[in-house]
């Protein structure tokens, strides 16, 4: 039997070793007759970088590679052998190492092992958190995976004051400066109304989980706003009252019936609040995030605040690359001293300050705008209703420094 059992897998090695070279070959001869030997190169360069193509090459080299250790800890002599010896496979280590090791985050943002890059930022059309471009999910299953989204390193990051920004847009920041710089705004008496909390995206909603169950309009979408950010927003709202700060809450949902334009309609009703109280000096826009690897993996940024698992929490900025913000670092500076808050208060709450070049998010029509991100669709309510309060008691710290003092 154990003949046998050795003989199967000599076999098995030699069907995946011809396979290997019949692709290889087949490879070789199609870019040399279309391209020539120059071109050919490049080419080969690029196949060895296409994640796909190295996991096919690794299967039908190696067969299923297994293990926990190092990239190549997990090969034998032979596997080593076949990576050494494969142009391809040995030209793009770095593309070979990711699949040993099964980094299937790709296309997320930071994790407590490395700092990937941020993905890209897209026209509102073409925004992962449109309900198009979501996979359904419709419980909580065991293959959603926690991330605890914070910097490993200041690599890629403007930083100061242990505040760390993310900025793939081309303006210049001096964190530092920021950081010292005094928040210019006044907020009045409480007895009128000091905060608008209000939702672009009201209808995002969460994973389902236990009995926090909805009817979807969309993919983890729902008009249940007992389930979506309008209850993320009566949270807060609940806890900035519980401070003695003065909240209005517009529950309007701008992206219900069509998505595509919320903007531009939650920007007008914004401006039609702020006419109506003119006291309003603080406009958070609420919305959860959607975090999907490029294999369909669905991620929840999650951390853990006295035992309970929680919500993690990002301010996302827009700039004046996506329209006229002429006050964007006054804004900035307001989200530096409430990322500050929280970090003190509560650390690992916030994920990096996140900055935007493809939209102003209508922070241009206060001062005191910010987009608030409360965790991401893969989280559960619960999850995220702890990360929303615990942002509030960070947040209201902050503003309650700014209200007027006889």
């Amino acid at each position: 039997m154990k003949r046998d059992r050795h003989s199967g897998i000599q076999w098995g090695r030699v069907l995946r070793r011809s396979a290997a070279l019949l692709m290889v070959t087949a490879a070789v001869w199609a870019l040399l007759t279309a391209a020539g030997a120059g071109a050919a190169a490049e080419a080969f360069k690029a196949m060895g970088e296409d994640g796909s193509l190295v996991s096919a090459l690794l299967r039908a080299e190696l067969g299923e590679v297994e293990g926990a250790g190092g990239p190549f800890d997990t090969l034998d002599q032979w596997g080593r052998l076949v990576v050494g010896q494969s142009v391809l496979l040995r030209s793009n280590g770095e593309a070979v190492a990711r699949q040993l090791a099964g980094d299937a985050y790709e296309g997320a943002e930071q994790t407590e092992q490395e700092d990937p890059a941020e993905p890209s930022p897209t026209p509102e059309a073409e925004d992962p958190e449109d309900p198009a471009n979501l996979p359904a999910v419709t419980t909580a299953p065991d293959d959603i995976v926690p991330r605890t989204l914070v910097p490993s390193s200041g690599s890629g990051y403007t930083q100061a004051d242990g505040v760390y920004i993310y900025n793939p847009t081309g303006l210049d920041i001096d964190a530092a400066a920021l950081a010292a710089a005094p928040v210019n705004i006044t907020l009045g008496d409480p007895s009128e109304p000091q905060i608008l909390i209000m939702h672009t995206h009201a209808t995002e909603a969460y994973t389902p989980d236990g009995t926090d169950v909805y009817v979807q309009t969309d993919n983890s979408r729902t008009l249940d706003n007992t389930q979506n950010m309008v209850r993320i927003g009566e949270e807060m709202k609940e806890v900035f009252e519980e401070m003695g700060l003065s909240v209005v809450h517009d529950e309007t949902p701008y992206d219900y019936p069509q998505y595509s334009g919320a903007y531009s309609r939650s920007g007008a009703g914004v401006e039609a609040y702020l006419e109506q109280y003119p006291s309003i000096k603080i406009v958070l826009d609420v919305h959860r995030d959607a975090l999907i690897g490029e294999d369909g993996t669905v991620y929840k940024p999650l951390t853990t605040v006295d035992g309970q698992d929680t919500a993690q929490v990002m301010l996302v900025m827009g700039s004046p690359e996506g329209g006229d913000y002429p006050r964007w670092m006054e804004n900035l500076t307001l989200a530096m001293k409430i990322q500050k808050s929280m970090n003190t208060l509560y650390p690992t709450l916030a994920r990096p300050i996140t900055m935007r070049s493809s939209s102003v998010y209508n922070q241009a029509l206060t001062n005191g705008s910010l987009l608030v991100e409360v965790g991401a669709h893969g989280n559960t309510l619960q999850e995220a209703i702890r990360g929303a309060r615990l942002f509030a008691r960070a947040a209201g710290q902050v503003l309650l420094e700014l209200e007027e003092t006889e």
